[in-house]
């Protein structure tokens, strides 16, 4: 099955493009809008429409495939590749990418997002990680309806992958709405919540770490009332570098602070994604590395994930060999080909730290699609729902997926079912 033609359009996200920089610098919030002036390079505005692009393949029995382009909620933070913008990106891809896939054999994925990863821009620059994102999407895509296979399926045999029949946890993500979407998540039963986005030191964390410490404690009793005694949801909340900017990167305050945030959290378990930002990725390791035996010479159990500056396979690779966190954000979208997360998931796994193919809420429904299936195929510890911060749609959208995908692959296992309480539980 060949490639016959290659085509583009341009497209909306689940969400927006925000400027880090200029929200962690006290941008106020104005409605759903942020006062202020940009501070990274690109942005028209502290907040603007997220965009994407749509690669659609057609193939020569008539066949679509697609993937969509997509890149991070945070663009151009954290060492993060710059804005995405359909308008600078279409004719990139119509005209230096399409001709190279045009007559492709649908034949192996890894054959083809290798040659799509490779590729070099005639100004000696590689593509942009949101192209080579949605590239590889379309390429999985492509390849699976050739096999008429799942994408699932298409992973586990050309990385030689067990089939695993479970359901992989799903964390839910608030955004600003931290109490109102933390109880959509606790009544969907999700997996592991809230991510809350903390992402100023006033508002959010508090000087001293008290809102968060408040807000802890409040979702933990709402777990137990609304929950019952048998749900037990991990606390996975995002910090994005305030502990360090209220503890002034001081390892023994932190370390006392997350004492504080694991007495409230008991008796759930929780993770900080993103302590600090010290503003490269050999410091960053550093910093994550000494904050983690710290807290284990404590036998403080809340465990770190790493985030920042954790963006490519290389740099997950380097945080893994480290041993600095407990766990390895794999934020889709900044790897670039999809194969990369598969990748670095069988990496984290194999070296034993905890996996999470998390991505952004500034991505579309086929990354949401995507994702799924890379993690059905590799078995991280959890992954994202995505896009969007309104829980209830990017939940649906990867619950319904995994659920449709599973149940597609036990009938094919001869294990025809029609329940699901895995789900629910």
């Amino acid at each position: 099955m060949k490639i016959v033609d290659v085509v583009a359009s341009p497209g909306l996200t689940g969400f927006y493009f925000d400027d880090q920089m200029a929200i962690k610098g006290g941008a106020a919030h104005d409605g759903f809008t942020y006062n202020g002036e940009p501070r990274t390079p690109g942005f028209r505005a502290v907040r603007q429409r997220g965009e994407s692009i749509s690669v659609i393949m057609i193939l020569e029995d008539g066949q679509v495939a697609s993937g969509d382009c997509a890149a991070v909620q945070y663009s151009g933070a954290g060492g993060r590749d710059p804005l995405f913008l359909a308008k600078d990106f279409i004719p990139i891809i119509m005209e230096e990418i399409a001709p190279k896939l045009v007559g492709q054999e649908l034949d192996s994925f890894r054959r083809l997002v290798g040659l799509a990863e490779n590729l070099i821009r005639p100004n000696g620059e590689r593509y942009h990680t949101a192209i080579r994102y949605g590239v590889s999407q379309a390429i999985l895509d492509g390849v699976a309806k050739a096999k008429k296979k799942t994408m699932t399926e298409v992973i586990l045999e050309e990385y030689k992958l067990p089939l695993v029949l479970e359901p992989v946890p799903i964390f839910t993500q608030t955004g600003d709405d931290r109490y109102d979407n933390a109880d959509k998540a606790i009544i969907k039963r999700a997996g592991v919540l809230p991510h809350a986005l903390i992402n100023n030191v006033e508002t959010k964390l508090g000087k001293n770490g008290e809102l968060l410490l408040d807000y802890v404690e409040w979702l933990k009793n709402r777990i137990l009332t609304l929950g019952g005694d048998s749900y037990r949801p991990v606390l996975h909340i995002d910090v994005y570098g305030t502990i360090g900017i209220a503890f002034e990167d001081s390892t023994e305050r932190m370390v006392d602070y997350f004492a504080k945030l694991e007495k409230a959290a008991a008796p759930l378990h929780l993770r900080i994604e993103g302590p600090m930002d010290a503003g490269s990725v050999e410091g960053q390791i550093e910093q994550l590395k000494s904050l983690r035996e710290a807290l284990k010479t404590k036998n403080i159990k809340v465990e770190i994930v790493a985030d920042e500056w954790c963006n490519t396979y290389e740099d997950i690779v380097k945080f893994v060999d480290a041993q600095a966190a407990d766990m390895v954000q794999i934020k889709t979208p900044d790897l670039g080909g999809i194969q990369n997360t598969i990748e670095a998931v069988i990496y984290a796994k194999k070296y034993g730290v905890g996996a999470y193919v998390g991505g952004s809420c500034n991505e579309t429904d086929a990354g949401g699609r995507t994702a799924v299936h890379v993690s059905l195929a590799t078995r991280p510890d959890q992954m994202l729902a995505k896009p969007g911060m309104g829980v209830d749609e990017g939940y649906m959208i990867v619950h319904n997926e995994m659920s449709r995908t599973l149940t597609v692959l036990k009938y094919r296992e001869g294990k025809k079912t029609h329940s699901e309480e895995a789900f629910w539980s």
